[in-house]
């Protein structure tokens, strides 16, 4: 069975990227070829690759841990409704 995601990039754009169960959402993006900088490789360490999460998603996350929190705190343009797509593993439950 084939899974997808809805991205929007920094331009408006919407991008619909096939998705496998078990990668991030961050791998997801990159290996697509869209432009994520992600300079710790995925490591939750730089908050370069943070991201914006729907109201409609953002419950299924489980919450920032002190760590990602501080990352984000030193991240540029801060809203609400966001974290990081390194620790968004593709999960079944979620596929509508």
């Amino acid at each position: 069975m084939s899974h997808t995601v809805k991205i929007i990039d920094h331009d408006g754009q919407e991008h619909v990227l096939e998705a496998t169960i078990g990668f991030s959402l961050m791998e997801i993006i990159r290996d697509a070829g869209l432009e994520i900088e992600a300079i710790c490789g995925g490591c939750c360490a730089c908050a370069t690759c943070h991201c914006y999460v729907h109201d409609d998603w953002f419950s299924r996350l489980s919450p920032a841990d002190d760590d990602e929190e501080s990352m984000l705190d030193q991240a540029f343009d801060i809203k609400k409704i966001q974290d990081y797509p390194v620790k968004f593993h593709l999960q079944k439950s979620w596929m509508v």
